[in-house]
This record gives C-alpha cells, structure tokens and sequence, in this order.
C-alpha cells in the first residue's frame, strides 16, 4: 500500500512517473554555457501533495554508460547543477518508471542520471527565472547533451517549449522525507546546512601522483558512494590525478582538490576521454557547471 507523508514546512512541490525505456525519443543537441544562479522566491513555487508520496521502491541502480561516457547514481543532496533540459515525449504516458511508478505527463515529474529515484528538486528556467518543483522518477535522458527531462506539465511551468538551459538543485528535506517514505522509515527531518559542501572529513590520504596541479579553490568530483571501500579503490585507480577521499554525513566522495581553472578544466577533459567519466566541478565548495571554465 503506498503511503503519503505530509510536511509541515514544503516550500513547493509537485510530481509524477515515467519510463524512458532504451531508447530516447527527443532531438539531440550541444552544449552549456556560462554558470548562473537565478533566485526564485520559494513563494512562487506551487504545492502539490503528490509529490511526497511514497514510491513502490527506492532505485539509485549502478554504472552505466551512455556513448563513451559513464554516469555513476548515487546521493548527493548538495547537487546543485546547470545544464540543458528538453520535454520527455507524451507518448510514454501510462509507461513505467525505474522506481515503479506511472508515468504522467500531466504530473510534475522530471528524469536524471544520476539522481536517486525519487528525489525532489527545484528546477529554474534560466532564461526567463521561472522556476517549478517537480519529483525525479527515472533515468534519462539517454543523450549526454541534456542534463534533464522534464514532463509537459512541468515544462509548461517554467515555459520549456523545446530545450533551455536550467538550474538544478536537490531539496534536501523534501528528498530524505520521500525516501524515508519510500523505505517504511521514520520521517527524519534535515536542514539544508547540514549537507552542505563545506566540510569534508579526509578519509585518505592524496596517493603519490604523476599529475602535478596547481593550487586553487576548484575541485573535480568523481563519485559519490556509500562504499568506503568502492571510493578508494576508485581514488587509487585515479592516482595520478591525486584523486581523494572525503567523508560526508555517510556518504564518501572521490574529489581531486585544490585545481585552479586551467588544470580543473584539463583534469574534467582528461576524465572525459581517457576514463569515460561525466566529472563534476565544484568552486570554494559550490557546485558549478563542470564546463563553465
């Protein structure tokens, strides 16, 4: 039997279901642009009840790749992330989502790569400050040139007729809730400064490197695992780029720190190519655009 929790403070809400299936359907096409943050007051964002309800199972799955490049699913509630976002077609009403829901068009519900099904996030519309809430439900899109998929309905909310470039920010308490949810436990709620990127417990030391880098207030990250074990195998494996491990609330994250601009942006590159990996980018503990430098 599905469950709903309620909240007492949600800014803003909505929701929905879908299954991409192996094949995408919308239009491919290229890059990012510059970093931006655009503030939407939470006022203007609408509320849904549906958007917390439990989902038939909590997915986050394993690696895959699209093309040549690797896409590792894990939590991350810091992940704050801009991009390009296109409509999931309509005729994938009534499919299956990765997490066992419906898919909806009329509902305001969205895809990720990475993301944890179901997370909640606010989705802004850079380019015209609109901004909706909507509940992450399934993979996609299956291109690496969009970040996100939105449904119509959420679509038509920050008024995305085809593709925009969008911010992406996970909710933190609305996102624990609806997995606590999902998982039968106690609601458990978090404030947003304590899953902040600022602190970091090392948990290794930087293995002896080939790559020399500069200092600097950009870091590279990898992965995001529950493995303490996983993240170090992978950081050894990255050794040459002086890869890391830090610890976060229970989360442990493979970072390659302490970049300038020059040598975070040859690092993502090198990552990209040789490795098959989709690397993010942080600046003075802030999420950035891995390709605004």
């Amino acid at each position: 039997m599905k469950k709903i929790v309620s909240l007492t403070v949600l800014t803003a809400l909505v929701a929905g279901c879908m299954d991409m299936g192996s094949q995408d359907t919308s239009a491919t096409y290229g890059g990012f642009g510059e970093e931006q943050l655009v503030a939407t007051p939470e006022s203007a964002l609408n509320t849904n009840a549906y958007l917390m309800a439990a989902a038939p199972k909590y997915y986050i799955g394993t690696p895959y790749k699209i093309g040549d490049v690797q896409y590792i699913p894990g939590e991350d509630l810091s992940y704050n992330q801009t991009g390009i976002a296109g409509v999931v077609p309509v005729e994938l009403n009534g499919s299956q989502t990765r997490d066992g829901e419906t898919f909806d068009s009329n509902q305001l519900v969205a895809t990720s790569k990475t993301l944890p099904l179901p997370s909640i996030v606010k989705v802004t519309n850079l380019e015209n400050g609109s901004a909706v809430v909507v509940r992450v439900n399934e993979r996609g899109p299956l291109v690496n040139t969009r970040i996100m998929d939105l449904s119509a309905a959420a679509a038509q909310q920050i008024g995305l007729k085809s593709t925009a470039k969008v911010q992406i920010q996970v909710l933190p308490t609305e996102s624990i809730t609806v997995k606590n949810a999902t998982l039968g436990e106690p609601e458990k709620i978090v404030t947003t400064t304590t899953v902040q990127e600022t602190v970091a417990e090392p948990v290794q030391e930087p293995a002896s490197a080939t790559t020399t880098v500069a200092s600097g207030d950009y870091s590279v990250q990898i992965a995001a695992v529950y493995s303490e074990d996983n993240a170090r195998a992978l950081a050894n494996e990255l050794s040459s780029y002086n890869a890391t491990v830090v610890r976060e609330g229970d989360m442990y994250k493979v970072r390659i720190n302490n970049l300038d601009a020059a040598n975070a942006r040859r690092v993502i590159d090198a990552l990209r190519s040789e490795k098959g990996m989709a690397p993010g980018l942080l600046k003075a503990g802030k999420w950035v655009n891995a390709d605004s430098i």
